[in-house]
């Protein structure tokens, strides 16, 4: 049987290079603020070079050649990297941190969590382009935002929903969703509030 050359022709080396940069970049800020903070504002971290047969079906619904110079200069997501953050303030965090990294260009930024999607989603969207080469998705996110895409995912793209209950389902999703963003308020107010008592003893004790 003859094998399908890669779509990534012979650059797929180079986008695992980006991929290990930037996860290492991640790694770097998490264990520095894991040992500022005593927490690790990571729950997991997941990354994955866009699966071949998958790249090639994005070029066909895109209306593109099922090329290399699709795949790597008109497609984004060819590396994709997704951070699941335990509080609001840390997607933040990780935000400013990649896109000061060197050789980092931003070529989108799309924020759903201050500017949630009609349906509820929110997460934060980030297309960089990396040492003017090669681009990369990033998606960070809470547990909580990470949760309910999960879910909703099962939910709305493995049942038919066509029926009188869709309506009802979207809504009671989009309610789900805003439940959660409120959580997610106040456990960042949680933690903000423990932080300044622990700041304030150590404040204390120096004195």
């Amino acid at each position: 049987m003859e094998e399908t050359e890669s779509i990534y022709g012979p650059y797929r080396p180079e986008l695992e290079k980006i991929q290990k940069e930037l996860l290492d970049d991640i790694e770097s800020l998490r264990n520095e603020l894991k040992e500022k903070n005593g927490m690790d504002p990571v729950e997991h971290c997941l990354s994955r070079i866009k699966d071949e047969d998958s790249m090639r079906e994005k070029c066909v619904r895109k209306g593109l050649p099922v090329t290399t110079e699709s795949a790597l200069t008109k497609i984004y997501d060819a590396v994709g990297i997704r951070v699941v953050c335990a509080f609001l303030d840390d997607v933040y965090k990780f935000r400013e941190h990649l896109v000061a990294l060197p050789g980092a260009e931003v070529i989108e930024e799309k924020d759903y969590i201050k500017h949630a999607k009609p349906n509820g989603y929110r997460s934060y969207h980030m297309i960089l382009r990396m040492h003017g080469k090669f681009y990369a998705e990033i998606q960070l996110r809470t547990i909580s935002q990470d949760t309910w895409a999960a879910l909703e995912h099962q939910i709305k793209y493995k049942h038919d929903l066509s029926g009188t209950n869709e309506e009802l389902v979207t809504s009671e999703l989009k309610r789900c969703a805003d439940e959660l963003a409120s959580t997610d308020i106040s456990m960042q107010t949680i933690r903000d509030l423990i932080f300044e008592e622990t700041s304030d003893i150590k404040g204390s004790e120096s004195e």
